[in-house]
């Protein structure tokens, strides 16, 4: 049997952690909290590539602020 390395041992389960809840839109700042570093600066370096791609988040975000001013029935709109 293979002795145990950081890839196959907490290590990994700390990764796996940090990529279900950066997945699920958890901010950094709060991921670099729960797993203990004291700079969230060094949480987004390790984990940065886990980060999903933006581009699809952002077109969404976008597409539901302009089909609110549609339906926005004070008639104000946002600047």
């Amino acid at each position: 049997m293979a002795p145990r390395t950081r890839a196959d041992g907490v290590h990994a389960l700390r990764h796996l952690y940090a990529s279900v809840l950066l997945d699920a839109g958890e901010s950094v700042k709060a991921l670099s909290q729960y797993l203990g570093h004291s700079d969230p600066g060094f949480t987004l370096r390790v984990y940065t590539h886990l980060l999903p791609t933006s581009h699809e988040r952002t077109k969404k975000a976008v597409d539901r602020f302009f089909g609110s001013l549609g339906s926005d029935d004070s008639g104000s709109q946002a600047a």
